[in-house]
């Protein structure tokens, strides 16, 4: 059986020279298209979004550019907001804001929404799985993390709050804005908060790339034996999957 393998707390620098690079910008690129992609199904279910979908959706009532255009423009400002909170984004960082938008409209543009509830409800359900699998896959390549997940873990460092406290401080925030914009909220916003945290907590230390030189041990701690590595991050405060 294939050991679970941590996430290693590595600098931007080291993300690059940590080993496997081509095997992890694939899998990174194949997580962003699927995470794309499963906004898309959930979006024609039309039963409700993420709280961080819902926002998007809201401003793209308003405004003449599709969702992923949306998705990406709000992607590069909550990439801004790192430079306060001296966050250093990874190559992963980086296509996270354009590929995922990109990915979420050609998704829009080859899935009908269907018509019966049934039919409705499953696609919801298969978006919402597909999401925790192709976060894992994208934060599993340990390139970086997301721009709004590094917004999260910014903010709980330089408040020192918990990451719980501002996850879910920001999430309402932009819940209740997107929904005042008028994205729409649903069974599909319930049931993502509730089901996507054990989903990334399932596939996520499956899917993580093992940074350890072919045959080398794991160091006691977790972490791969790279120079300069640091302590390992939980898989468990990462919590969602939100890009």
């Amino acid at each position: 059986m294939r050991r679970h393998v941590p996430l290693a707390n590595l600098t931007p620098r080291q993300q690059l020279r940590a080993g496997r690079l081509p095997r992890r910008v694939v899998q990174l690129l194949v997580g962003l298209v699927l995470y794309g992609a499963s906004m898309a199904m959930m979006i024609r279910s039309t039963l409700g979004l993420d709280p961080w979908d819902v926002f998007h959706a809201g401003i793209a009532t308003h405004v003449s550019l599709t969702f992923g255009q949306v998705t990406i423009i709000v992607g590069a400002l909550v990439l801004l907001l790192w430079v306060p909170l001296r966050q250093w984004p990874g190559l992963g960082t980086v296509a996270n804001v354009v590929v995922i938008g990109l990915a979420a409209d050609a998704g829009l543009a080859l899935i009908a929404p269907p018509e019966a509830m049934w039919a409705r409800v499953a696609l919801l359900a298969s978006g919402i799985v597909l999401n925790g699998v192709a976060g894992g896959l994208y934060i599993g390549s340990q390139l970086g993390p997301g721009p709004r997940d590094g917004l999260m873990t910014g903010f709980a460092r330089r408040t020192g709050l918990s990451i719980r406290l501002v996850r879910t401080t920001i999430e309402v925030v932009v819940l209740a804005v997107g929904w005042l914009l008028g994205g729409p909220v649903g069974l599909g916003t319930v049931l993502y908060a509730v089901t996507i945290g054990p989903l990334v907590q399932f596939f996520l230390p499956r899917l993580t790339i093992d940074l350890a030189p072919a045959g080398a041990p794991p160091r006691e701690d977790g972490a791969a034996p790279e120079e300069g590595a640091a302590p390992v991050t939980p898989t468990s405060a990462l919590g969602s999957t939100t890009s």
